[in-house]
């Protein structure tokens, strides 16, 4: 995948416009003036913060969205990342051409591939405690894997989810079934909510493919919504522990229109 194409990807998923991690570097080395108030690192979109930016929850270097627009000016609202650093792009997978009949299942629920779309592998091999079972087993399989969790997929950005009382996903019209994440395992139902860019003339979408920790995911009444349950008041510690135990963001979707 084209970085370029991955960088907008990026700055759609975010809100913020994000740049290759070498311009931050000639920032820098230019002067600490050209970043106001010290927030060379605030500015670095990287693995650790990945999860709490997409998703808007925790606290850190770089909190959220909502943290990095109370910093900087609308003219700041950048990102820097190391490419490197944020996707391994040996587990990325071409599912553009293709399709097949089998029902595969992933953490025991049932799992369509999602032909039409290219995955950009994010560097999460290894990131969490407890090893990497939730990933499941390498390599074109059809059964789940032992501690493997089941994959969701996440449409809405954090610009997408303003207005959105007591959620960071949409569910449907009128219906928000508590306060927290949802994820669909349906990959068309996210399609509803994904976001489209445009990069020299062409247009694309973007959807995040997640893993979610059964035992912190809630079935709403409609079997194709999953909530990751954050009540009101909860800390900003909190949150960020409940969203790093219960959704694991792997890979980025990208579709061209």
């Amino acid at each position: 995948m084209d970085r370029d194409i991955l960088l907008e990807a990026l700055s759609t998923l975010t809100g913020a416009r994000v740049k290759p991690y070498t311009e931050l570097q000639a920032r820098t080395v230019a002067g600490p003036q050209t970043l106001r108030g010290g927030i060379v690192r605030q500015n670095e979109l990287t693995i650790d913060n990945y999860l709490t930016t997409i998703f808007g929850v925790g606290y850190g270097p770089l909190v959220s969205g909502q943290v990095l627009k109370s910093v900087c000016t609308p003219a700041e609202k950048e990102l820097f990342v190391n490419m490197e650093q944020l996707f391994d792009q040996q587990f990325d997978y071409d599912f553009r051409s293709g399709s097949d009949s089998s029902r595969p299942s992933r953490g025991g629920e049932s799992y369509s591939r999602p032909w039409g779309w290219y995955r950009c592998a994010l560097r999460v091999l290894n990131k969490y405690p407890g090893g990497n079972a939730w990933l499941g087993s390498p390599g074109w399989r059809e059964e789940s894997s032992p501690g493997e969790w089941p994959v969701s997929f996440h449409g809405t950005s954090i610009e997408g989810a303003k207005g959105i009382p007591g959620s960071h996903y949409k569910p449907g019209p009128g219906q928000v079934y508590g306060r927290g994440i949802y994820s669909t395992p349906d990959i068309c139902e996210a399609i509803q909510y994904a976001k489209n860019f445009t990069f020299r003339n062409k247009t694309y979408r973007v959807i995040m493919q997640n893993r979610i920790n059964p035992q912190n995911r809630v079935q709403t009444s409609r079997k194709d919504y999953w909530l990751i349950s954050i009540p009101e008041g909860t800390s900003p510690a909190k949150e960020k522990e409940i969203v790093e135990a219960s959704i694991r963001p792997y890979g980025i979707l990208i579709k061209e229109m």
